[in-house]
């Protein structure tokens, strides 16, 4: 026997706990029934081949790694389950990733969250490992936190904004015409009936919006935060205005204004990549905002409304149309989702802060109303879109950011349904100094 046997044999070698005193590893499953209330509405299915939940749930979720298990365990709120989903790590079944609005509809309505006893939470972490409680790097459709954006400057700055907006809308003019379609709209839409298509809604919109600025030829129309140029073609196609967009996104732009050249516009309209806040400083007759005052942070809103009726004419119209908190007192802030994935640096305040920065930097509202019901068809409108033209929009921005919007999309369509979040028109005129707003008596566009 040579030393080394020798010495092992009187050290023995080292100890392993019988298998009855060894702590097994927590399985998806446990994790699952840790941190879940019964019953659950759907089955979860983990990679190590556990499942939990009724065997014939209508949707299923699979955990398919250890990384998307890592993801759910080290992120606040929701922000794990999207890296995780956003990653292919989770996935949804019973529904298709461009409309998971089911999905989450049984998730908001039915899943109960309670945090694990203590013992059981401890117990958990132990068996887990160190390896399994680090954050994976997440996706790449991710945008920095708040804090880290100050590279790009400080919230709500010129060169932040322009870096932010960039993030969003310069995805791919080819992937918005999949899920927009033919109107290439991008804001909530006008349903004269549910039965109405996309097209026709959007068309409708544009015709609220024109009749209640009053638009007729020969007027100046600003549109600012014109997206792809919609408002600014409509007007000067249908009344002959002369209309100047402006927008963030050189993206935007730049297929506005191919659209207004290839429709024989470009006499009366014309789009620039500019911020709202270096618009031309003359009088326009009338003003729209049309999904803009999300992005420019809820402080910023007397500036904002300042800048916009500065460059109104006395007597001229300004319509604003935004995204609204239901109230007044819900944090302007968005959540871990829309601010990393979706609208970084997003604001939104309820409709009554709304109306009032915009009474309190002078101009008189004259109207409101509330098109919560409307931006839900939209979106479901949207995401039919998306599942019909999956394929074609995968090969365009790659799986990841095609999960994202369909994530987004059906998590909105339900904020609306549900009265989470609302759509609001205000239409404000600029009074002269005696008083005259030249708003008639009762509202003059049609109903």
């Amino acid at each position: 026997m040579s030393l080394t046997e020798r010495e092992q044999g009187a050290a023995g070698p080292s100890p392993v706990p019988p298998a009855e005193t060894r702590r097994p590893t927590p399985t998806v499953a446990d994790v699952v029934r840790a941190v879940t209330a019964e019953p659950l509405p759907v089955r979860v299915t983990g990679y190590d081949g556990t499942a939990v939940g009724p065997a014939d749930a209508g949707i299923t979720m699979g955990i398919n790694s250890e990384r998307g298990l890592s993801y759910l365990l080290t992120a606040p709120g929701d922000l794990g389950m999207v890296r995780a989903y956003v990653r292919g790590d989770l996935t949804l079944g019973g529904v298709h990733p461009g409309d998971p609005y089911e999905a989450l509809r049984v998730l908001k309505e039915q899943l109960r969250l309670r945090p694990p006893a203590l013992a059981e939470g401890l117990a958990l972490l132990r068996g887990l490992g160190r390896e399994r409680l680090m954050p994976p790097p997440p996706p790449p459709q991710e945008s920095a936190p708040r804090w880290k954006r100050v590279v790009n400057g400080l919230r709500h700055s010129r060169s932040r904004d322009s870096s932010v907006i960039s993030h969003h809308y310069d995805v791919s003019n080819a992937f918005y015409e999949l899920v927009l379609g033919e109107s290439m709209t991008y804001t909530c839409a006008l349903f004269r009936s549910p039965g109405d298509t996309l097209e026709q809604a959007q068309a409708a919109k544009y015709e609220l919006v024109a009749g209640k600025l009053a638009l007729r030829p020969g007027m100046r129309l600003l549109d600012v935060g014109c997206g792809w140029g919609g408002m600014v073609r409509h007007a000067a196609r249908e009344y002959g205005v002369r209309a100047l967009g402006v927008t963030l996104s050189k993206a935007q732009a730049q297929w506005a204004q191919a659209a207004i050249e290839r429709e024989g516009l470009g006499g009366l309209a014309e789009v620039r990549h500019l911020d709202y806040r270096d618009a031309p400083r003359e009088q326009f007759d009338a003003i729209s905002s049309i999904g803009l005052t999300e992005h420019i942070g809820v402080r910023n809103y007397p500036g904002y409304f300042r800048a916009l009726g500065g460059r109104l004419r006395p007597g001229g119209r300004l319509l604003n149309h935004c995204i609204t908190r239901a109230d007044n007192r819900a944090p302007h802030r968005s959540g871990a989702f829309i601010d990393r994935y979706v609208f970084p640096d997003g604001e939104l305040a309820g409709p009554g802060r709304l109306i009032g920065e915009i009474h309190d930097v002078g101009l008189e509202v004259q109207h409101e109303e509330n098109l919560r019901a409307h931006y839900a068809l939209t979106l479901a409108g949207w995401c039919r879109n998306l599942v019909a033209n999956w394929d074609a929009c995968v090969a365009e921005v790659g799986e990841g950011t095609a999960r994202v919007w369909g994530l987004y999309m059906a998590g909105s369509r339900l904020a609306f349904e549900r009265n989470e979040i609302q759509l609001h028109q205000v239409l404000a005129t600029r009074t002269d100094p005696r008083g005259v707003s030249g708003y008639p008596l009762r509202p003059d566009w049609p109903a």
